[in-house]
C-alpha cells in the first residue's frame, strides 16, 4: 500500500452510474460487462464496469481509498465495494466522516461549529418552500440537518431559478449545484476537500488524488494534487479545468472505468516515483500505462 497517498472519489456519476447516466453508445453487442454497485428497494439502481470493479479491489488495497459523496449515510450504505471495502469514507458532501462505517463524533462537532458562521438550514428551506413551484418539483429533501435539495422536473426547471437560488443562498453564506434532477443547497463551510482533509491527517497521508464531476467536487479536485474528472457531468459543461487535473477521454460509465484506470496508474506512478497526471511525483513521466485493459497516457488536459 502507498500509505502516503489519499485517493478521494465521488460516486454518482464518477465511479457509479444509474441507467440513465451509463451513455453506452454504438451496439448492444459492445457494451462493456457491467456489475451492480448498488440496490434500492430490491432492484439494481447503479452500476460500474466489471474492469472498474477489479480494479478498485486494488485501488482500496494499495491506498487510502476514501468514497467522497453529498449522499447521506444510509444512501452511502447502499454502495457495494469490493470486499473488505474502504476504511474510510466521507458523506453529507463532507458533513460526515465514517471510520469502518461509524461517523466519527469530534468531526461532526467541528462541522456543527463551522455551521454557525452561514444562515440557518430553516432559513433555505424556507425560502425554497416560497419560491420552487410544485409544478416542477417532485421531491423536497432535508439531508442529515445539514443541507437540502430538491428533486425536480428537470425539462420543466425555470431557466433562471438556479442562479436567482445562488445569488441569494451566497449573500447567506450557502453553495448551490444543479446534479441531474437535483437542486442542492448546501452551507459554504461543508465541503468535501475539508473533509479529506481530515483524514489524511488522520493516516499520516502527505498527497491526495482525487475524481469528481459536479461543481460540489470543485474545491475537492482544488485541493488535490492530481485530480481527474470525467468528460460528461456539471464541471464538464461548465468547462472548469484547472492544470493539475486530468479530463477522461470518455464519458459515462466508460469513463468511470477510466478514472479508476487513472487513479490507480496515479498510485503506483507515486509508489515508483514517476509522473502521472501532469504532476510531478518523483522524476520521471509515465507515459502509456495500461491498467484493467484501459490505456492511461498520463497527461493533463
Amino acid at each position: 500500500m502507498s500509505a502516503g497517498v489519499v485517493v478521494a472519489c465521488d460516486l454518482d456519476r464518477t465511479l457509479i452510474y444509474s441507467s440513465a447516466a451509463l451513455r453506452l453508445g454504438g451496439d448492444d453487442e459492445q457494451a462493456p460487462a457491467m456489475t451492480v454497485a448498488e440496490v434500492l428497494d430490491g432492484a439494481p439502481l447503479s452500476f460500474w464496469t466489471r474492469d472498474a470493479e477489479e480494479m478498485l479491489g486494488d485501488l482500496v488495497a494499495e491506498s487510502t481509498f476514501v468514497p467522497t459523496t453529498t449522499r447521506t449515510r444510509k444512501q452511502y450504505r447502499r454502495v457495494r465495494f469490493p470486499e473488505p471495502g474502504p476504511r474510510y469514507a466521507v458523506t453529507s458532501n463532507g458533513g460526515h466522516i465514517l471510520v469502518d462505517g461509524a461517523p466519527c463524533p469530534d468531526w461532526s462537532q467541528t462541522v456543527r461549529g463551522r455551521l454557525q458562521e452561514c444562515a440557518p438550514l430553516a432559513e433555505v428551506v424556507a425560502h425554497l418552500d416560497a419560491v420552487a413551484d410544485d409544478s416542477w418539483v417532485r421531491k423536497r429533501r432535508v439531508a442529515e440537518d445539514l443541507f437540502t435539495y430538491l428533486v425536480v422536473q428537470r425539462e420543466d426547471l425555470p431557466p433562471s431559478f438556479v442562479d436567482d437560488l445562488t445569488r441569494w443562498c451566497a449573500e447567506r453564506g450557502w453553495t448551490v449545484s444543479l446534479q441531474g434532477r437535483k437542486v442542492y443547497c448546501v452551507p459554504a463551510p461543508v465541503t468535501k476537500s475539508a473533509a479529506v482533509a481530515e483524514v489524511a491527517l488522520r493516516v499520516g497521508a502527505d498527497r491526495t488524488f482525487a475524481a469528481g464531476d459536479s461543481l460540489l467536487d470543485a474545491d475537492l479536485l482544488e485541493h488535490a494534487d492530481v485530480g481527474f474528472r470525467p468528460a460528461h457531468g456539471e464541471l464538464h459543461e461548465a468547462g472548469w479545468q484547472a492544470p493539475h487535473v486530468t479530463v477522461t477521454d470518455r464519458a459515462g460509465v466508460a469513463g468511470g472505468e477510466e478514472i479508476v484506470a487513472r487513479l490507480l496508474a496515479a498510485v503506483r506512478a507515486e509508489a515508483g516515483g514517476t509522473e502521472v497526471g501532469g504532476t510531478e511525483v518523483g522524476g520521471t513521466t509515465v507515459g502509456g500505462t495500461t491498467v484493467g485493459g484501459t490505456e492511461v497516457e498520463g497527461e493533463s488536459p
